[in-house]
């Protein structure tokens, strides 16, 4: 004989409530396949067992001595909001399972019930419940993904910003977030969202530079069918979408100004038509809106609605580029470098190296920064990271602005500083030619004579004989 024996913490608990001892009994054993009954006999043990156990699920008696089923529903309501509560009746009280249904009970059935009714219905209301578990798990991860420990960094402008999301989350005012590309603008956003109370509706980021001008509307306002040539359905669009919750309008800066004057009556009124409709869609939206461009500029220049502008600085967040966050940068890095290794490698920087990625002015700021460490994590063989497997462009222009640094504070002088960065070039020409000459001379675009008084000069040979 074969003995299947479950574990205890994959079986579901589902309690069955109900003062008649068979109907319970036959109840459990229709169950006892799948989940795991427990039992009670009356509205208050149900009570006890419910805050015990935290069952799955309970199928509850309508009416029992003790107590009426309405009641203990409620009970278990306040108890716990998400408890899954299928009712049991009789036909005569039908009335009362449909008011138990108004009450938050999922579903209910009939006695006398059916074997495989009874368990479609568990069945599904067991779904239901992992469905409800699942969508809890998805929000708490997004909520923490978004949580201040995540967003890097330890400098006073980063702790600034942290302090004026937790005082601005949970209003209803537009906010504006300036800074360059690739500073984390959409992350800050993003951040605000799942602080405020809006968390569990909707966030919907638009990029409004990467959409067409002919199109920007009906992607924001939606349209109704044929209210253009390929208008083919009705379309709702991110302002209804987005409904009680926040819609990101990254790149603000590059919208034309009738649609400019559309959002500006949005915000205003609350409310707007579909491209091609004539009702009105009311709508509660919380606007947080972005640009790498300066807007007060724009306004001046005519380029940007001023009365927009004022509407959507209500509250200014700046984040500063990563060249003035120096100090977060080895925390970033540090980041980069978990989040890439897939591989389960631990890898670092040498100290040569981890000075280069320090000292560069990184224009495409934390994108560029992450795009670099996954570049050198999947292309470097060893653990650790050396110069020579950075990219090139970095390398050069860091050590061009170190040498900079050095002539103008007088460590070096310039004709120090020459040689050496052609000797560095030189140098390099050589190893990528396996010290050919010739070659390394044309890849130079001089002749080998030249090349090779300039090696001579340098001291380059000697040195690297010495070397060896």
């Amino acid at each position: 004989m074969t003995i299947l024996i479950k574990e205890a913490s994959q079986v579901k608990k589902i309690l069955i409530v109900d003062d008649e001892k068979n109907i319970r009994d036959s109840i459990g054993l229709i169950l006892s396949n799948t989940y795991e009954p427990l039992y009670a006999a009356s509205g208050e043990e149900a009570i006890k067992i419910y805050q015990e156990e935290r069952p799955y699920l309970v199928l509850l008696d309508i009416i029992m001595p003790d107590a009426d089923g309405l009641a203990v529903l409620e009970k278990l309501k306040e108890i716990d909001r998400s408890v899954i509560v299928i009712m049991v009746t009789a036909v005569t009280v039908l009335s009362t399972a449909i008011e138990a249904m108004r009450k938050g009970a999922y579903d209910y059935i009939q006695k006398p019930f059916n074997a495989n009714e009874l368990k479609i219905k568990v069945d599904k209301a067991v779904a239901a419940k992992d469905m409800l578990n699942e969508i809890r798990f998805l929000r708490s991860e997004i909520s923490r993904k978004y949580d201040f420990e995540n967003i890097i960094g330890k400098g006073k402008a980063i702790q600034d910003i942290f302090s004026k999301i937790k005082q601005i989350a949970d209003s209803k005012t537009t906010i504006l977030i300036t800074g360059e590309s690739g500073t984390g603008k959409e992350l800050i956003a993003k951040s605000i969202h799942y602080h405020s109370s809006r968390n569990n509706k909707p966030f919907i980021a638009i990029n409004c530079a990467a959409i067409p001008d002919t199109l920007i509307e009906s992607e924001l306002f939606g349209h109704e069918k044929g209210a253009f040539t390929d208008a083919s359905a009705k379309r709702a669009g991110q302002f209804e979408l987005a409904n009680e919750g926040t819609l990101f309008l990254d790149e603000i800066g590059d919208l034309s100004f009738a649609t400019q004057t559309k959002i500006l009556r949005v915000l205003q009124e609350k409310e707007f038509f579909r491209v091609g409709g004539t009702k009105t869609i009311k709508v509660d939206v919380r606007l947080i809106a972005a640009t790498n461009k300066d807007l007060e500029k724009a306004t001046r220049e005519g380029k940007f609605r001023e009365d927009l502008f004022y509407r959507i600085n209500v509250i200014p967040i700046f984040l500063p580029p990563l060249r003035e966050r120096k100090e977060d940068i080895q925390l970033l890095i540090d980041h980069f470098i978990n989040k890439k290794s897939t591989d389960g490698r631990k890898r670092k920087f040498s100290q040569e190296a981890m000075d280069i990625m320090l000292n560069y002015n990184w224009p495409g700021n934390i994108r560029e920064l992450e795009n670099v460490i996954e570049r050198v994590v999947t292309l470097t063989p060893d653990n650790l990271i050396n110069v020579e497997d950075l990219p090139q462009n970095i390398t050069n222009e860091t050590k061009a602005g170190l040498m900079k640094d050095d002539i103008l504070s007088g460590r070096i002088s310039l004709d120090e500083a020459i040689a050496n960065f052609e000797k560095d070039i030189i140098l390099t020409a050589l190893e990528k030619t396996n010290y050919v000459q010739t070659q390394a001379a044309n890849l130079l675009g001089i002749s080998r004579r030249i090349l090779k008084y300039k090696m001579d000069s340098l001291n380059i040979l000697a040195e690297r004989k010495k070397s060896d």
